[in-house]
């Protein structure tokens, strides 16, 4: 018979599963939509839903609404929702223009990322390992860009915009962990970023027909659920074992963009997602070991 802490992890893990499974369809359905309507249009509207379930869930929080809208650094949190709205316009941009395999493959970039910024922002210490892994990694992005005298004139530019506005949300969202609760940090995303959307998304309104709103309506419900699995998830499972599921993503992804989209794998692209996605999930491992021990030190 299976102990409840071992039951707790197996529902953690079908969550996180579910989280990115449920991420890369909406990924494809962003794709879709960003080729008809504007993404800004589509990022507001997405917004706009999204925001009703954050504040229905801060209203169930201990202490409800008030309590979960008090945080401690209001400023970080604002520039959080405003940094991911930007990269959410970001990446539907780069889904229908780049293609989900190429934009997917340089997302992955993204642990590389918070681990490189964790230590000026966060004062974290990085070992030489992690920083020889994050220097593949991003050998790994020169491999899958394949950078030239055009490349600023290319579909690239922005893929690589959307995974340092991710990298940045990701690396503000840790930072305003230390002092808030998770669920006034995910209050503030949805409002944040449905109030600044709110402020633009207007201007690029765009008649929709049946099938588009059809399609709009599943991408806000891709967009509730895979954060509902996502907050499950970190319920049952640490960080650290989640984000490696997170390259589940990728493959995923690049599965519907061939398959779906008639998109091509490239020898480069593979090649390039192989290094980081390594280079990746070494960091994340030898991130849990440096926190594992500093657990341990004080106890020695």
């Amino acid at each position: 018979m299976t102990s409840a802490p071992q039951r707790s992890q197996t529902a953690g893990y079908v969550f996180a599963i579910l989280t990115f499974a449920i991420f890369a369809c909406q990924d494809a359905i962003s794709k879709h939509l960003g080729a008809l309507y504007p993404p800004v249009f589509i990022a507001m509207v997405r917004y706009w839903i999204f925001a009703l379930f954050t504040i229905a869930m801060a209203a169930r929080f201990g202490g409800g609404l008030t309590k979960a809208a008090r945080a401690r650094r209001p400023w970080l949190q604002v520039l959080r929702g405003l940094v991911l709205a930007l990269q959410v316009v970001c990446a539907i941009t780069a889904f229908s223009t780049a293609g989900l395999v190429q934009t997917q493959a340089i997302m992955a970039v993204t642990p590389l990322l918070v681990a490189m910024l964790s230590v000026p922002v966060l004062g974290e210490h990085v070992g030489w390992r992690r920083w020889l892994a994050i220097a593949a990694g991003f050998v790994g992005v020169l491999v899958i860009l394949e950078p030239g005298a055009d490349f600023l004139e290319s579909d690239l530019v922005v893929p690589v915009i959307a995974a340092l506005l991710l990298g940045l949300y990701a690396i503000l969202t840790r930072l305003a962990g230390r002092e808030d609760a998770p669920m006034t940090s995910f209050l503030y995303i949805g409002v944040v970023g449905a109030a600044s959307l709110s402020l633009i998304g207007p201007f690029y309104w765009t008649p929709m027909d049946g099938e588009g709103l059809f399609w709009l309506a599943m991408v806000c419900l891709t967009s509730l659920s895979s954060h509902y699995c996502f907050i499950r998830a970190y319920e049952h499972l640490d960080a650290v074992l989640v984000q490696p599921i997170s390259y589940m993503q990728l493959v995923l992804a690049t599965a519907i963009g061939i398959v779906l989209f008639g998109e091509t794998l490239h020898l480069n692209v593979a090649a390039g997602s192989a290094l980081v996605v390594a280079a990746g999930l070494f960091t994340i491992w030898r991130e849990r070991v440096s926190r594992q021990k500093a657990v341990i030190a004080p106890k020695a």
